[in-house]
């Protein structure tokens, strides 16, 4: 009778939680979700800050609703190559200085959900940088590990390679496994392998990947050794769309505006081709020919700091903007917005939205309109369909509404 009682009690239980209403039902959108192959009109329930339910119709309350008829829905997006070591400290760049940015004022606005600090730090200050950046953020900040022990303080601190040092850098990595992701390296000057040879020394140490902002030596070092004898697959080359005067070559060959074949051959290596937009790192006559000739980005990332901001740069969505109106689909612009960077990173539990992943989720709309897109040189271009952020939900709250689509419009505040 016991054994009864208590099998009637769990079956109680059980269709108790399962009449529970949602914490949040978003009904009606165009879901994109690249990881799992969808890209439909459906309905998607968060519950404990985490994906409950994706369906063509889901029936039941929620606490919170929002209708996203006429709305995208996509896995909060991944910035993978920002500069959010934000500080007070004089002369110090993107490391603890005043060039770098909160995030929380410039990612949840346009969707980003996650964002990785590319080099801002390295092992000597990266635990200032979790306790005053990344504890304090709502969003999710993960950190590039710079090989350069002081981090991206620009200048001659960037130049020591006294300072680039595999196993310490490694062994931070590996004790910081939630947090960091991988290695930097960035502006170095000299015509010298060695800073490039000890940051993939210390991603093969700690497995992880490398990104690489590649130039400053004049003659520039060549990109094929790069590509096809430093760097392993899976690591990243980022502002791949940049022409630097010299100082980097460029993946476009300009006279005849054809990718360089053995760029096409690190492509099919496994090196990943990131934007990194930022101030000075993203021109149209090297993106508009590449993207022409089938070779658009792997991820796409914008480098974003307060040299880049208030730029052509701007923020995420658009860069995003950029590529689609160069030719990407919709749905290949939110894949290396999402799962792509989340691949990139190793962190495959982000970038998609599965039941029981996180419910990090971003709302855009598409804006019709007469456009203008320009980079760096004044090359301009015009566009008609614009991305803009309706919503951001991180880890199952709204912690972003531009119009009051959800009702009630605070319930998570």
């Amino acid at each position: 009778m016991k054994s009864i009682l208590l099998v009637f009690c769990a079956i109680g239980t059980y269709l108790l939680a399962g009449a529970q209403p949602f914490d949040l039902l978003i009904r009606n959108g165009r879901l994109i979700d690249p990881r799992n192959g969808i890209d439909a009109k459906m309905d998607i329930a968060v519950r404990d800050g985490k994906v409950a339910q994706v369906a063509t119709k889901i029936e039941g309350t929620a606490k919170q609703a929002v209708d996203a008829t006429g709305m995208i829905v996509s896995p909060g997006l991944i910035d993978i190559h920002g500069h959010i070591f934000h500080g007070t400290q004089e002369d110090h760049y993107l490391s603890d200085g005043l060039s770098a940015l909160p995030p929380d004022g410039f990612t949840l606005r346009v969707g980003v959900t996650t964002i990785v600090d590319c080099g801002g730090a390295g092992w000597r200050n990266f635990s200032t940088f979790k306790k005053n950046v990344i504890d304090k953020s709502i969003t999710r900040v993960l950190s590039f590990l710079n090989i350069v022990g002081h981090g991206m303080r620009g200048g001659n601190w960037e130049q020591d390679l006294a300072d680039m040092d595999p196993k310490l850098s490694a062994n931070a990595a590996r004790a910081n496994k939630a947090h960091i992701v991988g290695f930097k390296l960035a502006h170095y000057s000299g015509y010298d392998w060695t800073p490039t040879e000890r940051v993939v020394e210390a991603g093969r140490q700690a497995d992880m990947p490398v990104i690489i902002d590649f130039g400053g030596a004049k003659p520039a070092l060549p990109l094929e050794e790069l590509f096809l004898r430093k760097l392993r697959p899976g690591d990243i080359y980022t502002h791949a769309y940049a022409k630097l005067d010299g100082s980097r070559e460029t993946i476009v060959d300009e006279p005849t505006n054809t990718v360089k074949p053995f760029v096409r051959t690190a492509r099919e290596r496994g090196i990943i081709f990131d934007v990194g937009y930022g101030g000075a790192s993203f021109n149209y006559t090297q993106a508009i020919p590449a993207l022409k000739a089938g070779f658009p980005p792997t991820t796409i990332s914008t480098d974003l700091h307060t040299g880049s901001m208030n730029g052509s740069m701007k923020d995420q969505l658009s860069v995003m903007s950029k590529f689609m109106q160069m030719g990407m689909s919709l749905p290949e612009v939110v894949q290396a917005s999402t799962w792509a960077p989340a691949k990139a990173i190793k962190r495959e539990e982000l970038g998609h939205l599965s039941v029981g992943a996180e419910a990090d989720i971003t709302v855009l709309i598409v804006r019709k309109g007469d456009f203008g897109f320009y980079d760096k040189t004044g090359y301009r271009v015009k566009g008609s369909e614009k991305f803009e952020c309706e919503m951001t939900i991180r880890a199952g709250k709204v912690v972003y509404d531009l119009n009051g689509i959800a009702t009630p419009v605070y319930a998570n505040r």
